[in-house]
């Protein structure tokens, strides 16, 4: 029994049975599955891995192309083809530049990614009056229009109107329009340079004889006869800007006159600019020629107050101003008696037009139906003529010269030619 038994435990104990041929190939399946899985998942993520590097050299092989393109000339910056400049709204405080800009983008593709940037600025003989920016542009190929807002700030007038007079009333308008790519990296500057001259006291300069009467019944007229004038700016500073004016005098009568004051108001388009009186009595002895010396002192903070009426089309004209000084004498009889005598024949008066923006058609240009302000009104276009000009710093050269006959972008539309001078006083338009 007990070997049978042994026996069994024997049996029971042996090399295990051979795996049948069902289970043998359900093992191997899964293995192999396995293994699938493995090989699969490793190429899948070498794959991905490959697409991520080609998407990354393809950008940076753009990025590169792009700047060896740009290197070799292939690909070019933006820049400004053309400029248009007109003004917009006008307030107390500021004057709004409207600048339409043509860009050109000599690519064959529309540069967007990271904007083109467009920063443009103006100077009036190195006194920046305004600025502006405008970024985030898209441009496509060619030619491409884009607006641009500048701000004038109005106090900026002052200075530039003390540049102006010390720099013999000539201004060299700059504008500076700066046009930026990020894409490309590179930027270019286009820069407009004119010049405005004006010749606002040059026919005070005058050898006409012009009398001062008194309109009294106990004295003969003329009381003095001014048989000279001339005048000339001081040194402009940022607060005054000094006029010196000279009047020689004849006294045709037997007995002497003393003028003991003699008043001035100096105007633009009705905005006051300076006033006041000779402080010491001037006197002139019969059959006898003497020179009174008179200054003035233009407030230029009244200037900005100007500079709003310039630009106003209601006034007189767009970019049109009525240059005035007034004059009123007191004078002492012999009888020791005072009169005040209004010297309408001594009144100076001139016309400014200017275009210092480019805005073409009639900017500059005074109305037809301009003011008559006396026979006394001395005028002309500053050198002996008697057409007068106007001052067109950007002119479209339509009868328009600058003196050297090449572009007409300085002075003069000459009166007569255009209808525009038909009822002035003579005074001339300035060039």
């Amino acid at each position: 029994m007990a070997d049978d038994a042994s026996a069994s435990a024997e049996a029971a104990d042996g090399p295990p049975s051979p795996p049948s041929p069902e289970t043998q190939a359900s093992d191997e399946a899964a293995e192999d599955g396995g293994v699938a899985s493995r090989v699969a998942g490793s190429v899948g993520g070498v794959v991905f891995a490959s697409k991520l590097r080609i998407a990354l050299f393809a950008i940076l092989g753009l990025v590169g192309l792009a700047g060896a393109a740009f290197l070799l000339g292939v690909i070019g910056a933006p820049e400004v083809a053309a400029m248009e400049n007109d003004v917009g709204t006008v307030t107390e405080e500021t004057t709004i530049i409207e600048t339409n800009l043509t860009v050109n983008n000599p690519n064959p593709v529309g540069i967007s990614l990271g904007g083109v940037t467009a920063d443009y600025q103006i100077r009036m003989n190195d006194v920046g009056v305004a600025n502006g920016t405008k970024k985030g542009i898209s441009i496509g190929t060619g030619n491409s229009t884009m607006n641009v807002e500048t701000t004038l700030y109005n106090d900026r007038i002052s200075p530039w109107w003390a540049s102006h007079v010390n720099n013999g009333e000539r201004t060299n308008v700059v504008v500076d329009t700066k046009v930026s790519s990020s894409t490309i990296g590179q930027s270019k500057t286009f820069t407009s340079e004119e010049q405005i001259q004006t010749d606002v006291l040059g026919s005070f300069a005058s050898e006409e004889d012009r009398p001062i009467d008194g309109n009294l019944p106990i004295v003969d007229d003329p009381l003095l006869i001014v048989t000279e004038t001339d005048a000339s700016w001081g040194t402009a500073s940022t607060t005054e800007t000094p006029l010196n004016m000279e009047f020689e005098m004849f006294n045709p009568n037997t007995e002497p006159y003393a003028i003991s004051e003699l008043r001035y108001d100096v105007s633009m388009n009705d905005v006051l600019l300076a006033e006041g009186a000779t402080e010491d009595p001037f006197v002139v002895t019969g059959g006898a020629t003497n020179t009174l010396e008179a200054s003035a002192a233009i407030q230029n903070r009244r200037l900005d107050e100007w500079w709003v009426s310039h630009l106003n089309e209601s006034v007189y004209g767009h970019q049109v101003t009525r240059f005035r000084i007034e004059f009123t004498a007191v004078v002492e009889l012999p009888s020791g008696q005072t009169t005040t005598v209004p010297l309408d024949e001594l009144g100076y008066g001139e016309w400014i037009g200017t275009d210092i923006f480019d805005e073409g058609g009639e900017v500059g240009v005074p109305p037809e139906d301009a003011p008559d302000d006396g026979d006394g009104l001395v005028g002309g276009d500053g050198s002996g003529g008697d057409d007068g000009n106007v001052t067109d710093g950007f002119g479209d050269g339509s009868n328009v010269t600058d003196g050297s006959g090449d572009d007409g972008n300085l002075t003069g539309v000459t009166g007569g030619t255009d209808g525009t001078d038909s009822d002035d006083d003579g005074s001339g338009i300035l060039g």
